[in-house]
């Protein structure tokens, strides 16, 4: 078994569309020996802040009419929450319980959030998910795990969200080009090369 590290925070657009590029890959390739550990990059924390609804409604609408039509069907301003905190925690509680679990409820979030519009910090959402994927949220480490990620992402190194390790050598965003251009417009493009040598080094 491989296990792929990633720092996210669960409300990162770039982070959802850098994970289906790699679950799109590991099973055209029938690779289910690769697996995903997704560890807590808590932005809120790492700047000081929660993060801007409009910001991230920004990222959404430029990522689905630039590079990723198929995703963020759901996605809806309305339910953001307003911190990733509560997310972030169970899943490294599912992580507990071993690598496939954990990474089952972190994409589970990530789809729950921006594919069904549902609200990831309402404790009866976070309890549908846990239950789907057979995870207990009391009692668990996910607080204490949250702020260890956060300081071992620290000591490593990384940058942002998603910042992939592959046998110890970083990737940032592989699979994206994210400028602002003339006026602050975003503009994203596939770094189709840069998506290539990372998931290169995966599989």
């Amino acid at each position: 078994m491989t296990t792929i590290e990633v720092f996210a925070d669960v409300q990162c657009p770039f982070t959802h569309v850098g994970l289906r590029r790699f679950v799109d890959r590991r099973r055209q390739l029938g690779r289910p020996d690769v697996r995903l550990r997704v560890r807590a990059w808590p932005l809120e924390l790492v700047n000081g802040e929660p993060l801007a609804p409009d910001l991230i409604d920004e990222e959404v609408g430029e990522l689905r009419r630039q590079v990723a039509p198929g995703l963020f069907g759901g996605f809806s301003r309305d339910v953001l929450p307003a911190t990733s905190l509560p997310a972030m925690h169970l899943a490294a509680a599912a992580y507990e319980r071993g690598d496939d679990a954990g990474e089952e409820e972190s994409l589970a979030l990530r789809w729950a959030l921006f594919e069904e519009g549902r609200d990831i910090a309402d404790p009866r959402v976070l309890s549908d998910i846990a239950a789907a994927a057979g995870a207990a949220i009391e009692g668990s480490p996910g607080p204490e795990a949250v702020i260890t990620d956060w300081r071992d992402g620290e000591r490593r190194g990384v940058v942002g969200s998603p910042h992939f390790f592959v046998s110890g050598d970083g990737f940032f965003c592989p699979s994206l080009d994210i400028t602002r251009g003339d006026g602050g417009h975003l503009r994203i493009r596939v770094d189709q090369a840069g998506l290539d040598a990372f998931l290169g080094r995966c599989f």
